[in-house]
């Protein structure tokens, strides 16, 4: 089919709406950083909070994944990966001469950037250095580059911070996907112990105070995360619990007076504030709906945030402690062209084969048809959530006429334990099943045509993709399978050593479960699909390899089905470079307006 100059400059105009995002207050100085990919790659930018006057702060050749301040404000560390790839170097940024040098390469081995020492001169970090699944624990002096192991793990671990007087270092050991345990190492002894709650769980925002007191977010003992006070000696007392929602961050001001934190609900975050004297909270109003992600206190009376929506494709924001004022302070997520067309879900549910409520998003089009057609978005992870923010490829769909819905089927995050659990192992195709009844829920709307219903999805979205439409071959009319898995058995083999044993624990083992993999392989079913399939993957993606890819659409293309397949030489799981992710999603959104809508 042919598409108009005109169609592709606005497609275009969508998918190029920069964003800043990862904002991170820099201490000890009048500044603020963050991550935008608006030179076509994520870099670190910054602005001073005074004039609010944003720059781009430092250049590197590839994308930037993570960056960490020193407390004094003297250094940054800035971990960057090469073409996608996620094994991530460490270089040492100087921020009062801008100079970078190099602080931990070895191009081969992933690093994980930790937390600096309270006096600013040491880095923690992890590294596979080892064998490629062990994540051991180093400690490195900024100024002369030596390092040290303080801790061998036998898997993956994390570390996470230091204790306030320094002398311990806090690090998560990943026993499953979900499961992680909190330790404390001392430094100079390599002494260890777990503390935290029994039996793990999900932790996060594990921080300390300078009077010594910790704070982290944990389901442990809960369904949904909750706030607990703790110390390094183990004992932790829960302060702040919501039954039906996650807390999801938390962030403790430098005077220890004030926590900021944000509540999960129903994918969309709500701020508050916590004051510790009064154990009081108050929720922060006139804050534009959506998703609240890198809390970071500037002083004892601002912090900094970034909000994303539907509306807002991402900047940072500050609150005002005090009065509880916020106000945006970035304006990257603009666009005169097209911002007046965009719009909001509709938050919705409909009951599953066995009775489960299972929430979605839907967006209409502007001006909805009797008969309209509808793309399927599902997420990845598969512990991952759809959240109420900004989808440039959703909002173009809207414009073109379609309706987009988005689900949070069973095994997805922000519902609590018992609903991410509902998917493990054998339970994994009663997941595929909900996108089945979902079809059947939409099919009862007078505006949607049930027979022209595409299906899209990313990583573990692929893989759903894969499974509806060779388990539910006669419900889809295209699908789209972006770095996605084929064969469990295949994938778990050959990905990479450090996360077979962790998504073992989700998907079932292959000395347990290779018969289950077999009978539910989308690679075993493959002749089964009869519409369109898209696929693309990178070439240098260390989570779900290439050959996921590969032998599926070998194998299509030997029985002569309809398949296309697109590899990107230089990208890993995600697709980061801009002229990339404008080529797949062009791609995307041609394929669904050619095989979803009726030719006149």
């Amino acid at each position: 089919m042919t598409t108009s100059f005109q169609e592709n400059e606005r497609l275009l105009a969508y998918l190029t709406v920069p964003s800043a995002y990862q904002s991170q207050a820099l201490p000890k100085r009048n500044r603020v950083t963050f991550l935008s990919k608006k030179t076509g790659l994520p870099q670190v930018w910054s602005f001073d909070t005074d004039t609010f006057a944003a720059s781009q702060y430092v250049q590197f050749p590839d994308r930037v994944i993570d960056v960490a301040h020193s407390p004094t404000g003297t250094w940054t560390v800035i971990g960057m990966d090469h073409e996608g790839n996620e094994k991530q170097q460490l270089y040492l940024l100087n921020n009062d001469t801008m100079e970078i040098e190099e602080l931990m390469v070895s191009p081969g081995h992933f690093h994980h950037v930790g937390g600096w020492s309270p006096c600013g001169t040491k880095i923690a970090w992890t590294s596979n250095r080892r064998g490629p699944g062990l994540f051991d624990v180093y400690v490195q002096e900024v100024e002369t580059k030596k390092h040290d192991v303080v801790y061998q793990s036998n898997g993956k671990c994390v570390p996470l911070c230091w204790t306030s007087d320094g002398n311990h270092l806090l690090f998560l050991e990943e026993e499953t996907n979900i499961i992680k345990k909190l330790f404390a190492v001392e430094v100079s002894s390599g002494e260890f112990r777990e503390i935290g709650l029994k039996g793990g769980g999900r932790y996060s925002s594990v921080q300390f105070g300078r009077d010594g007191s910790g704070y982290f977010l944990c389901d442990g003992e809960e369904n949904t995360k909750a706030l607990y006070q703790f110390d390094v000696n183990g004992a932790a007392e829960k302060r702040i619990h919501f039954p039906d929602w996650d807390i999801e961050e938390a962030s403790l001001s430098a005077d220890g007076k004030t926590i900021c934190f944000t509540v999960n609900e129903q994918g969309v975050s709500v701020l508050y504030l916590y004051d510790v004297t009064s154990a009081t909270q108050t929720r922060v109003q006139d804050v534009p709906r959506g998703v609240i992600v890198s809390l970071s206190w500037h002083s004892s009376q601002h912090f900094f945030f970034t909000l994303k929506s539907p509306l807002y494709p991402g900047d940072i924001w500050r609150c005002d402690a005090a009065n509880r004022e916020v106000k945006r302070i970035t304006f990257f997520g603009r666009s005169e062209e097209i911002e007046a067309l965009w719009k909001e879900p509709e938050i919705c549910s409909f009951s599953s084969f066995d009775g489960l409520e299972v929430p979605y998003f839907m967006y209409q089009p502007h001006h909805p048809q009797p008969q309209t057609p509808v793309v399927i978005y599902v997420h990845g992870g598969p512990e991952s959530q759809i959240r109420f923010d900004f989808n440039p490829v959703f909002q173009y769909l809207l414009g073109q006429g379609f309706a987009v819905v988005a689900p949070n089927v069973r095994g997805s995050l922000g519902y609590g334990k018992a609903y991410l659990n509902m998917d493990n192992g054998r339970k994994r195709m009663d997941a595929v099943a909900d996108l089945a009844w979902l079809v059947k829920d939409l099919a009862k709307r007078d505006s949607v045509d049930s027979s022209r219903i595409g299906i899209m999805g990313r990583s573990y979205g692929g893989f759903m993709v894969l499974a509806a439409l060779t388990h539910y071959p006669d419900l889809w009319a295209a699908g789209v399978d972006i770095v996605g898995i084929s064969h469990f058995r295949t994938f778990l083999e050959n990905t990479g050593e450090w996360r077979r044993k962790l998504r073992e624990s989700e998907y079932g083992s292959l000395a347990e479960d290779s018969d289950f993999f077999e009978e539910i392989a989308p690679l075993n079913h493959s002749e089964k699909i009869k519409v369109p399939l898209l696929i693309f993957h990178g070439r240098n993606d260390t989570r779900v390899p290439v050959s996921e890819a590969e032998q599926l659409f070998s194998d299509m293309q030997q029985r002569g089905q309809d398949v296309e397949l697109i590899v990107f030489e230089d990208e890993g799981h995600q697709t980061e470079k801009l002229d990339n992710h404008i080529s797949l999603n062009t791609k995307v959104v041609h394929f669904f307006r050619e095989h979803l809508v009726k030719s006149d």
